[in-house]
């Protein structure tokens, strides 16, 4: 300790202080001068104990802070007591936990990225593999025009697979890091439908199936028209997929003081029980999951519904079919 500068400094000072207090009190008498000599020493004494149990409270720190450094963040070092060295013990235990925090953040978004490539690992293989096939076929001098044909027209197939999940994976991780600035229109719910349905249109007309809407003209929620339109149209191409040859999808929405409710149901097959939970995670793919199903569009609506203050729900019956109900608050709940 008596290495250190700030001591030495202390002491020098110190020093100087009795060196003229006693040197005053040999001017008066030899008593005055033996209790100022006393009182210097001990004065000097209580300021080197008092010194040096700081020093060792800061020492106890460094090796806290060592030890934060090399991921322990275990230790707790708070106190109630009073004074700026109990205030910096609190600061850092503070400072402590939301390092810890954020490591437990980053350590999870880690494992994210993680599963998140390695599903899109899979999710590319399956095609890849496919058109390397076919481009292998594709090559044979004897290969037929009709066969040609074909193998051309699975492979243009494989790369709009490929195109459309590479653009949601995109969407996705821009809605997972927050950068897509959803606008806040009035938008009527009505418009919202027809938009949505253009695309399913032809796919229901080829199976039979029948749509139906119920709802008043004037209700609206406030949100972003386009992506909103991208969730719902992912929710009725699951339903036109599950439900069978002839079958119905009912739309209905309205609105009160709380929300604004749009429900999409069908007598389709219905989903699992075991698969309801899963549904909107990322890849899933239930039991009655489609050939070619990727297992993103649930996970991209309900990322955009959430996104808008916004809450989606499905429930389903085998006998009944499935039903999902889209409600947009119109205040943060």
């Amino acid at each position: 300790m008596l290495r250190n500068r700030e001591i030495k400094m202390l002491l020098f000072v110190m020093g100087l202080i009795s060196l003229a207090a006693i040197i005053g009190a040999l001017m008066i008498s030899p008593a005055a001068t033996a209790l100022v000599f006393f009182l210097s020493i001990l004065l000097t004494g209580s300021s080197l104990l008092y010194t040096r149990w700081r020093y060792r409270e800061i020492e106890k720190l460094s090796v806290y802070l060592r030890e934060i450094s090399s991921g322990n963040d275990t230790l707790d070092v708070r106190d109630n007591k009073e004074g700026e060295l109990s205030i910096l013990k609190n600061d850092i235990y503070k400072v402590t936990r939301m390092l810890s925090e954020h490591r437990s953040l980053l350590q999870r978004d880690k494992l994210q990225l993680t599963d998140a490539i390695s599903d899109i690992s899979h999710q590319l293989k399956t095609p890849l593999t496919s058109m390397t096939v076919m481009a292998d076929l594709l090559s044979a001098p004897d290969l037929p025009p009709a066969k040609r044909t074909e193998f051309t027209h699975h492979i243009r197939i494989q790369l709009e697979r490929i195109d459309w999940l590479v653009s949601s994976l995109l969407k996705l991780s821009k809605m997972d890091a927050k950068t897509i600035p959803f606008k806040k229109d009035r938008i009527p719910m009505k418009s919202l439908i027809q938009k949505a349905l253009e695309p399913v249109m032809i796919p229901m007309d080829i199976k039979g199936q029948t749509i139906s809407i119920a709802g008043d003209d004037d209700v609206s929620f406030v949100g972003d028209f386009n992506w909103t339109a991208e969730a719902v149209i992912n929710i009725l191409k699951n339903g036109v997929e599950h439900t069978p040859e002839g079958g119905a999808i009912a739309i209905t929405f309205s609105e009160n003081a709380l929300f604004t409710e749009l429900v999409i149901a069908d007598n389709g097959k219905g989903i699992p029980k075991e698969d309801l939970p899963y549904i909107f995670k990322r890849f899933y793919k239930g039991k009655n999951a489609g050939e070619g199903s990727i297992g993103i569009g649930l996970a991209m609506a309900h990322s955009i519904i959430a996104s808008q203050n916004g809450l989606i729900d499905v429930t389903s019956d085998s006998e009944k079919g499935t039903q999902f109900r889209i409600k947009f608050y119109k205040h943060v709940i």
